[in-house]
């Protein structure tokens, strides 16, 4: 599929298969997906070429008819199930965190977020004998949280673990982190994540793993108000849209913490809510709600899942990374 190039499209000539390069659009199945709209603005050509363009990749690439449902299991089983060092937790995501999916953790600061997240970018390095997805990372750093001196601690607790003699050099080699510094440089940075997993595509080490730590927290502090409220949520979800298509094209897992806020006037329940309304709500594809129990045990909470039931599962956040309780 990968071998069809974009001047092999109909209405692609070189100068417009070079403006759609430049622009990101390095595969026909990058194209397949792209609305007309994006590339009228990306690539300069006219809405109705854009629409034949877009509507000729989707033919060469096989994306966008009907299916049946023997073809959509089919389909299922590329999904990767990256496990997380916890049994219990494991369990409550029916065998790992799916790629192809957007996983959102929510909770309180210090609730181990950033904890998890370090672990998951350790372990989708190791092989998929070991729960692994053989493949690299990349981490959008929002609030300066990514820490290597942890991914070395971690990387020692699976040395210990599997009795064999991990090199943490070698894992934070194949960890690409970019620090964004407000909410259009974070979205920029999908465009670029998708330029490295490209070049890594046919390497040994694929991008099977990207980290938004923290998704929400650029937006909260430059939305102000409720007057903002829409524009943030239009640019939130374009910008999970963005991230839901580089791990389909990718087969790769995409995990995003947020942030939450407290509701004063829930008089019964937890008042902890995640912030992002129902755009992130309905856009994540599971939703985990992590919180402190005592010492270093968190409680993971799967409040949202397409096809797994609602549940809870204790895991422990210790020196060497996380562990069952």
């Amino acid at each position: 599929m990968s071998e069809i190039l974009l001047e092999e499209l109909d209405h692609v000539g070189p100068a417009t298969a070079q403006k759609l390069n430049d622009a990101g659009y390095n595969s026909v199945e990058a194209v397949a997906v792209a609305s007309p709209s994006e590339l009228v603005a990306t690539a300069e050509i006219g809405e109705s070429t854009a629409a034949k363009i877009i509507s000729a990749a989707r033919s060469a690439a096989d994306i966008g008819g009907f299916e049946t449902g023997d073809f959509v299991m089919q389909r299922r089983m590329e999904v990767g199930k990256l496990r997380t060092g916890c049994e219990e937790f494991d369990e409550l995501m029916g065998g790992g965190i799916e790629t192809q999916s957007i996983t959102e953790m929510y909770g309180e600061f210090g609730s181990g977020k950033t904890q998890i997240a370090h672990q998951l970018a350790v372990n989708t390095q190791l092989p998929k004998e070991m729960g692994g997805l053989d493949g690299s990372v990349i981490i959008i750093d929002t609030e300066n949280t990514f820490r290597p001196e942890r991914i070395e601690h971690m990387v020692a607790g699976l040395s210990h673990k599997f009795e064999q003699d991990f090199d943490p050099a070698e894992f934070l080699k194949n960890i690409h982190v970019a620090r964004a510094y407000n909410s259009n440089h974070q979205i920029l940075l999908v465009d670029a994540a998708t330029e490295m997993a490209n070049k890594l595509k046919n390497t040994d080490k694929p991008v099977r793993l990207v980290i938004v730590d923290s998704l929400t927290a650029h937006f909260r502090a430059e939305y102000v108000g409720r007057g903002t409220l829409a524009d943030r949520q239009q640019k939130l979800n374009k910008h999970l849209h963005d991230l839901q298509r580089f791990g389909d094209l990718n087969n790769a897992s995409v995990i995003v913490t947020n942030q939450v806020m407290s509701k004063p006037d829930a008089f019964f329940g937890d008042p902890t809510r995640p912030i992002g309304g129902h755009i992130l709500g309905h856009t994540a594809t599971f939703r985990l709600y992590i919180r402190k129990s005592k010492g270093d045990k968190r409680i993971v909470k799967l409040v949202d899942s397409p096809c797994l039931p609602d549940g809870e599962a204790v895991a422990c956040i210790t020196t060497d990374g996380l562990c069952d309780a």
